[in-house]
């Protein structure tokens, strides 16, 4: 079953073949046995989940429900769940208990229907690019256990990847989405900025969170995410406008789309065996019919320096309501509030948490705010203005994901800045706001290579399409690493 993609499983249940509580449960035995191996889920929801099946199967057997209706599902632990430990992988709210959904949680599993196998790891509070900063320790790679998997949505893509779960929840604020699908032969996607609601998300980085999905192809990501979508009222950042169908264009052809290469990504940067994987999915998309063309985005090179100085000073303004009195780890035994303050934050946030706090806090600082800020401010509208150009003339813009495959666990650990290049190709796509999303393209040394589509504006149909008939012609995505088949 754990081979089968989401229309086959759908299809499955709705011919009687299987159950939605043996489709759960065949997934909850698979966690049981592989999951040591790997760390991906936090938290098993497996009551809640089997309950959650029963009500689907009652559902199918009156004829009612829709496509992901009995489809398990993992969420990423950043999503509040009420009931259900919501961690962000943080010592901070290890003993937190969502009270209420987030909207795409209530929307996947109260509207469309799906069940909850339980929340997946990551790096503590979104921060990070190789799911090594959880309070519960880091995830493995289904690819190869001595590698990350990426991150911060590193348990996601090892559930998936390793047959855990058909899709997960994820987000990506710098490519947390993107990197770590490139990473385990996924399918990624991040929408555009206000697509999907971020109410119920705990927030990192207000301008540049979203949610998406991982799934194994194109075709599950735009079940997942169809379902996600939609206004919010609740998030003052969601748009209203309608959701495109994003299954209806997955078979149109791709004949004349104009795909752009951006040659700042393809100067220097990538390692030899992703170079030659990329410009071999260059040549399929020539031969789907796709007209490729060189363009610049000049100010891509500034895309990390500006990330780091709005990403950690939107954290310390975020992160400031846990301090031991209002949310979060409160430590004992202290003597005044002074104390409580700095022993609550000591003991909760983790060393790379308690970093960008102080590098937020710095920047947004008196005599500093002018200097950092308002200069990465200005640095990010001419990041979009690059982009807005290139839709100009081009439909899509491609490029590789990540500079190389999977790293060992532990190898950039003592080195922030090498880890923060991981999303060098990533950043840009937030800061504008625009969909962007990873799939994979081959393997250098049995380790999976992604390749990054981005588009304009609300454009999730087309990027979905022209990555389905990729996936078409290739075969990639359908392999799994041999040790969970």
């Amino acid at each position: 079953m754990h081979t089968q993609s989401i229309a086959e499983l759908s299809a499955g249940l709705k011919a009687k073949k299987f159950s939605s509580r043996e489709l759960t449960a065949h997934y909850l035995k698979r966690i049981e046995s592989f999951d040591k191996q790997l760390n991906s889920y936090i938290t098993v929801t497996a009551e809640q989940a089997l309950a959650q099946a029963d009500a689907a199967d009652a559902r199918l057997a009156q004829g009612q429900g829709g496509a992901l209706t009995g489809i398990p599902l993992a969420q990423k632990d950043i999503f509040c769940t009420t009931g259900v430990r919501t961690s962000c992988a943080s010592k901070m709210l290890d003993s937190f208990i969502a009270p209420y959904d987030a909207t795409i949680v209530s929307k996947l599993h109260d509207e469309a229907g799906m069940v909850m196998l339980g929340k997946c790891n990551m790096d503590e509070f979104a921060m990070g690019s190789s799911t090594e900063t959880s309070w519960y320790g880091p995830t493995a790679n289904p690819w190869d256990v001595t590698r990350v998997p990426g991150g911060s949505s590193g348990g996601s893509v090892a559930a998936v990847a390793a047959g855990l779960a058909p899709a997960a929840t994820a987000s990506d604020t710098g490519g947390s989405i993107r990197q770590p699908a490139a990473l385990t032969n996924l399918t990624g996607i991040k929408p555009t900025y206000g697509r999907v609601s971020r109410y119920g998300m705990i927030a990192f980085a207000s301008s540049l969170d979203q949610a998406g999905v991982v799934a194994r192809s194109a075709e599950d990501a735009a079940y997942v995410l169809q379902a996600m979508s939609g206004f919010d009222p609740r998030d003052s950042t969601s748009i209203e406008r309608p959701v495109d169908d994003l299954l209806a264009g997955l078979n149109g052809s791709i004949k004349g789309l104009k795909i752009g290469l951006p040659t700042e990504y393809f100067a220097k940067g990538m390692s030899a065996g992703v170079q030659q994987r990329v410009a071999e999915a260059i040549e399929v998309f020539k031969k789907l019919g796709a007209e490729v063309k060189e363009i610049s985005l000049p100010n891509s090179p500034l895309s990390v320096p500006t990330y780091y100085v709005v990403a950690p000073a939107e954290a310390s303004s975020n992160l400031a309501r846990f301090d031991g009195v209002r949310y979060g780890h409160r430590a004992q035994d202290v003597k005044n509030l002074e104390e409580l303050y700095k022993r609550s934050r000591g003991e909760g946030f983790g060393a790379e948490v308690q970093r960008r706090i102080m590098i937020g806090t710095y920047v947004l600082s008196h005599g500093y705010y002018d200097a950092y800020y308002l200069q990465a401010q200005k640095l990010r509208k001419l990041i979009y203005e690059d982009f807005k150009r290139a839709f100009a003339e081009v439909d899509l813009v491609l490029g590789p994901t990540a500079t190389d495959v999977a790293f060992k666990l532990g190898e950039k650990s003592d080195d922030p800045v090498a880890m923060y290049l991981n999303d060098i190709y990533t950043i840009a796509a937030n800061l504008a706001g625009i969909p962007a999303m990873s799939l994979s393209c081959g393997f250098v040394d049995g380790l999976p290579v992604g390749l990054q589509l981005m588009g304009n504006y609300f454009s999730e149909a087309r990027l979905l399409n022209a990555a389905h008939q990729y996936q078409q012609v290739t075969d990639f995505h359908k392999q799994m690493p041999k040790a969970f088949v």
